[in-house]
Order: structure tokens, then C-alpha cells, then sequence
């Protein structure tokens, strides 16, 4: 892999189409929950850029970066002579990780307006081409991992860190911990996304056409006061106007469910589990450019 010089990137705009099919809202909360998980998951992210060597020099795309992403985490490998872009269909998200990068002085980040599933960016333009819990979001997780096939560069790495939420654990049991797990479920498969992707990946990675495939997986317990303890309660709260729109709960109900969910999980003898897996596939060099297997949609 050589040293990028590319010119600025030039992309089409973003498709409204992009976030209607989003599995979770944009909302400030939303948002800022997007923020903490920069920090909660970059000791995984970091293992994840250990597994497809990205280096100084090299380049690198965060696609559904949100408002920061691992755009620092990027912007560190590479520095100071490789770049980074990340691309986001959200234009809320795409000047809150610009703001970001002004914030942290990442001089080699650039941030995009893109839809995940159509960038309208050169293809074989990176060396590691990353989503982390993007494809759990999107109806058709396929079409994004051709997109990210068709970016990587012959001989560069498809990347992703996605959850699988069948194996959370809470324990003991909790009715309200249950119910909430229930009506998250239900608002998030509304459009047709995959709570349970993370298995997938590297049956995706295959159809994609990907070689050197590998995963492994993470199933961190999280301590009482650690943010990602809370993040089922905190996702149903993002997804709070559609399960009320979609009359699966009433507010009073909801009110109730997560005051009790959070008693029980703020007792220190309550054990919560989550579970991500991290995936990993290499571009074949005699894939060339826009060639990349486009399998069929999921």
C-alpha cells in the first residue's frame, strides 16, 4: 500500500432516503449518545485497526461516523501523512463531526454529506474502509458492505464492529428490563434492520467477496456507573416518539418501565452483558475498480 496524496473528494449529495431508513432517530439525545460511544467501544475499535494493520501513511474511511465516530482513533493511525474521511447522510451529524474534528486539530480528517449505500466516492480510494454500528442500522446491510468493498483499494481491509442483541444479559431477570428489551425490538425491526447482524458479518464479508475473513468476538460485563450499562434503556428513550406513534407502549407505561429498569440496574449485584463482534475481510488485488460483488439484498 502506498502513501495517499489524493485531491479533495468530491461527492453527490447525500439522499434524504438515507436517514427515513435509519433504525434509530436523530435527535439531540441521539446524539450525544452517539458521543459517548466513541469513548465506550475504543478499546474494541482500536483491537479492530490491530487486526487489518492500518498504518502512518495509509487511508482510511469511517462510513455512519455520526458525530465523531473513531475519526481520532483514524486520524492517530495514519498521521501525519495519511487522511481520513468520514461520511455521514445525517447533516446534523456531518457538522457535529466536523466541529469535532476542529475541536481535536485533526488536520488530515475530511467529513462528507454521503448515504453509506451510495457514497459517490471514487472507488478503490482507502486502505481500510470502517463502519462500526452502522449495518445493524440499515434495512439492506448488503448494499453498504458492496459500497465499502467498492471503496477499498485491491489489497486493502473491510472493517466493522457491530452488536448482536440476542445475547444481552441481565441478571437477575427484571420485568421491566424484559419488557423494555421487547418494545426496542419491535420499534428497531420497523424498517427492516437486523438487531442480530453481528453473526452476519462475515457471511456478508463473504458474499461481498471479500478473502481473509475474520471475527471475533467482545462480551463485556459493564460495571455499575459505566455508560454502556444503560444503553437498551437509552436506545428505547432515543426510540421513545416511535413506540408512542406506533402505539406499542403508552407514556405513562413508559415512564414507569424505565424508572424501575433503572433501579434494578443501578444495584450493584445486577450483572449486564453485551455482546459485539468484530469482523474483518481484505479486497482482493485482482478485484478491480467497481467490481466489487454486489449480493443481494438481506
Amino acid at each position: 500500500m502506498t502513501k495517499s496524496k489524493d485531491p479533495p473528494l468530491t461527492v453527490r449529495r447525500a439522499a434524504p432516503r438515507a436517514t427515513a431508513v435509519y433504525a434509530l432517530t436523530s435527535n439531540p439525545a441521539e446524539s450525544a449518545r452517539l458521543r459517548r460511544q466513541s469513548d465506550e467501544l475504543r478499546p474494541f475499535s482500536a483491537e479492530l485497526l490491530d487486526r487489518v494493520g492500518l498504518a502512518r501513511g495509509e487511508s482510511a474511511i469511517d462510513l455512519g461516523c455520526g458525530p465523531s465516530g473513531i475519526l481520532q482513533l483514524l486520524s492517530e493511525r495514519v498521521s501525519p501523512s495519511g487522511r481520513v474521511v468520514g461520511a455521514d447522510a445525517d447533516p446534523a451529524h456531518v457538522t457535529m463531526a466536523r466541529q469535532f474534528s476542529d475541536e481535536h486539530r485533526l488536520r488530515n480528517v475530511e467529513i462528507v454529506a454521503a448515504d453509506a449505500r451510495d457514497t459517490g466516492l471514487p472507488s478503490d480510494s482507502f486502505d481500510v474502509v470502517h463502519s462500526r454500528t452502522l449495518l445493524v442500522t440499515i434495512p439492506e446491510p448488503a448494499t453498504v458492505v458492496a459500497e465499502m468493498v467498492r471503496l477499498a483499494r485491491p489489497g486493502g481491509w473491510v472493517a466493522s464492529l457491530e452488536p448482536d442483541t440476542e445475547f444481552r444479559l441481565c441478571y437477575p431477570a427484571h420485568p421491566a428490563f424484559d419488557r423494555l428489551g421487547q418494545l426496542f425490538d419491535a420499534a428497531f425491526r420497523r424498517n427492516g434492520a437486523d438487531p442480530f447482524i453481528g453473526r452476519r458479518l462475515t457471511e456478508l464479508y463473504r458474499e461481498a467477496g471479500l478473502d481473509e475473513i475474520g471475527a471475533e468476538v467482545r462480551a463485556p460485563l459493564h460495571p455499575p456507573g459505566h455508560t454502556r450499562r444503560t444503553i437498551m434503556l437509552d436506545l428505547v428513550r432515543s426510540m421513545r416518539a416511535v413506540i408512542l406513534e406506533r402505539r406499542l407502549a403508552e407514556e405513562q407505561e413508559l415512564d414507569e418501565l424505565d424508572r424501575r429498569a433503572r433501579e434494578h440496574l443501578a444495584n450493584p449485584n445486577t450483572l449486564i452483558m453485551t455482546v459485539y463482534f468484530l469482523a474483518w475481510g481484505r479486497k482482493p488485488t485482482a478485484m478491480g475498480s467497481g467490481t466489487a460483488a454486489r449480493s443481494k439484498p438481506v
